[in-house]
C-alpha cells in the first residue's frame, strides 16, 4: 500500500473508527445501567407502596376491630371485613411481585391468624347482636304485660320467669364482654406481630440495596472502561500518527526545501539526505530531472 493520501485517510479513519466503537460500547454500557438503575428504585418504590398499603389495611381493621369491642357499633362490621380483604389482596399482591418471598412468610402466617381471630370474632358479634335484640323483644313484652293491670294478677309466674332470665341473660353479657377484652388482647398482639412484620418486609428490599448498589457501581465502571481505553489508544494512534507524518512528510519536504534552496543560492549539489517514498521519492527524482535539464541547457548555452 503506497500513497500519502492513503497513508493520511487510513489513519485519521482508524480513529474515527475506534472512536466510534468506544462511543458505541459506552452507550450500550450506560443505557443497561440506566435500566438497572430504574429496575431497582421502581421495585424500592413498589415495596413501599405496598408496605404503606398494608399498614393502613391493618390500622383500618384495627380501628374497626376495637371500636365494635368498646362500643358494639354494628356500622364498623363491614369496616374490619373490609380492611382485612384490603391487606389479605395487598399480600396476594406482594407474593406476585416479589422476588424473595422469604420476608413473606410471616407475614402471611400473622395475617392467617388475624383473618381467623377476625371471622370469629365477628360470627360472635353477630350472634350477639342476635341475642340483644331478643332480649329487647323480650323487654319490650315484659313491658306490656306489666302495663296491662287484669293481667298482673294472672301471670305473676311469668313475669317472674322473665326477670330470672333476664338475670341470666345480663350474667351473659358479662361474661361476653369479658371474653370481648380477652379477644382485644389477642387482636392487640396480633397486630403488633403483624405490624413487625410489615415493617421487615419493608426494610428487606432497603437491606438488598446495598449488594445491588454495589453491582451498579462496578457497571458505572464498566461502562466508562471503553471510554478510558479508546482515550489511551487514541492517544496512542495520534502520536504514531505525528511521528509517521514527521517521518514520511513533514520531514522529507524540508529536506528537499532545504536542498533546492541551497542550490538555487549557493549552487550546492541538490543531494537531500534520507530516503524518500511514495510522492515525495517521485517529487524528489523529478526535481533532480529538472535540475539536470538546467545543468545542460546552461552548458549548451
Amino acid at each position: 500500500m503506497t500513497g500519502i493520501r492513503k497513508r493520511i485517510t487510513i489513519g485519521f479513519f482508524s480513529i474515527v473508527c475506534l472512536l466510534f466503537i468506544s462511543g458505541m460500547l459506552s452507550f450500550l454500557e450506560l443505557n443497561m445501567l440506566s435500566r438497572d438503575t430504574g429496575e431497582i428504585l421502581a421495585a424500592n418504590q413498589r415495596n413501599i407502596e405496598l408496605s404503606r398499603e398494608m399498614l393502613d389495611a391493618a390500622h383500618e381493621q384495627s380501628r374497626a376491630f376495637t371500636r365494635l369491642t368498646l362500643h358494639h357499633e354494628a356500622q364498623y362490621d363491614s369496616l374490619c371485613r373490609a380492611g382485612m380483604n384490603r391487606l389479605e389482596q395487598t399480600l396476594e399482591t406482594a407474593k406476585k411481585e416479589a422476588v424473595d418471598k422469604s420476608t413473606l412468610d410471616s407475614l402471611s402466617i400473622v395475617t392467617t391468624e388475624l383473618r381467623l381471630l377476625t371471622d370469629r370474632f365477628l360470627a360472635r358479634f353477630a350472634e350477639q347482636r342476635a341475642h340483644e335484640q331478643r332480649l329487647a323483644i323480650e323487654a319490650q313484652q315484659r313491658r306490656l304485660l306489666e302495663q296491662i293491670d287484669t293481667l298482673s294478677v294472672i301471670l305473676p309466674d311469668s313475669i317472674r320467669q322473665a326477670d330470672s332470665v333476664a338475670m341470666v341473660q345480663s350474667g351473659r353479657s358479662l361474661s361476653s364482654a369479658e371474653s370481648y377484652l380477652a379477644e382485644q388482647e389477642q387482636h392487640d398482639r396480633i397486630y403488633h406481630r403483624l405490624t413487625s412484620a410489615i415493617q421487615n418486609y419493608m426494610t428487606s428490599a432497603q437491606s438488598s440495596l446495598a449488594p445491588r448498589t454495589e453491582q451498579l457501581r462496578k457497571n458505572a465502571y464498566r461502562a466508562v472502561t471503553p471510554v478510558l481505553i479508546s482515550l489511551l489508544v487514541m492517544i496512542a494512534i495520534v502520536l504514531l500518527l505525528y511521528y509517521f507524518m514527521l517521518l514520511y512528510c513533514v520531514n522529507p519536504i524540508l529536506r528537499i526545501n532545504r536542498a533546492l534552496g541551497e542550490w538555487l543560492q549557493f549552487r550546492i549539489p541538490y543531494r537531500p539526505k534520507g530516503e524518500f517514498q511514495d510522492e515525495l521519492k517521485e517529487i524528489n527524482e523529478k526535481v533532480e530531472t529538472m535540475i539536470n535539464l538546467s545543468k545542460q541547457t546552461q552548458n549548451n548555452r
